[in-house]
């Protein structure tokens, strides 16, 4: 398995915005996955998150006062929207336009990596991968998260019910992770085979009922 036929809907412009809108509300979970790279990555560390949409994560990381934080992300309306959130916040994050399967970095960068809820859109996931390992600095370590091919109703309902969202937008969301994005996801076997040739020096995949949590070591 390489490339992925799906190329991705095109983030940008009214659609970015209203996904923007959305996830602006969902601060409980982008508490939990700060919480997460904090009991994984260094104090001072240089972290990069692959692909961080409107920024959310990056900010709130950043704001810890314990990281250098980068992002990337191929959306132009994304990388606008965040670096305004940024300048609003007062935070300091460096907000790139870029591909995740050709990052524009050198080899060995960064300390940390996180990549969440974006991995499953990317038209080159071995590409990606490799990506991540040339850019993370020897012995530097990874998490990626995303939603799992064989999800439950019962879990995506649960995760859409303590979403802070309007009733329509709680409609299409649970639409959304029932229907079309399991279909570009991967089971834990799936993404296990993407890593296989990848040349991390280690790397496990664990599923939770809504998510795989992919760690990976370079």
């Amino acid at each position: 398995m390489t490339d992925k036929g799906y190329k991705g809907i095109s983030m940008e412009g009214a659609l970015a915005r209203w996904y923007d809108a959305g996830n602006a509300k969902s601060a409980s979970r982008y508490d939990e996955q700060v919480a997460m790279v904090r009991q994984r990555a260094p104090k001072g560390a240089r972290v990069l998150e692959v692909a961080p949409g409107p920024g959310h994560l990056s900010i709130a990381l950043a704001a810890t006062g314990d990281y250098t934080v980068t992002g990337l992300d191929i959306s132009e309306t994304f990388v606008s929207i965040a670096r305004g959130r940024a300048l609003e916040a007062g935070v300091p994050v460096d907000f790139r336009l870029g591909n995740a399967s050709a990052m524009p970095f050198d080899d060995d960068t960064f300390d940390f990596l996180v990549c969440c809820a974006a991995f499953k859109n990317f038209s080159d996931p071995v590409g990606a991968l490799r990506e991540m390992r040339r850019v993370l600095r020897p012995g530097a370590a990874g998490l990626i998260l995303d939603l799992r091919k064989d999800v439950s109703k019962q879990a995506v309902d649960a995760d859409v019910a303590r979403m802070r969202m309007g009733t329509v937008s709680k409609l299409f969301t649970r639409l959304a992770l029932r229907s079309f994005l399991p279909r570009r996801a991967y089971t834990k076997a799936e993404f296990e085979g993407l890593l296989s040739g990848v040349g991390f020096g280690s790397y496990e995949v664990r599923q939770t009922p809504l998510t795989l949590e992919v760690e990976l070591r370079k």
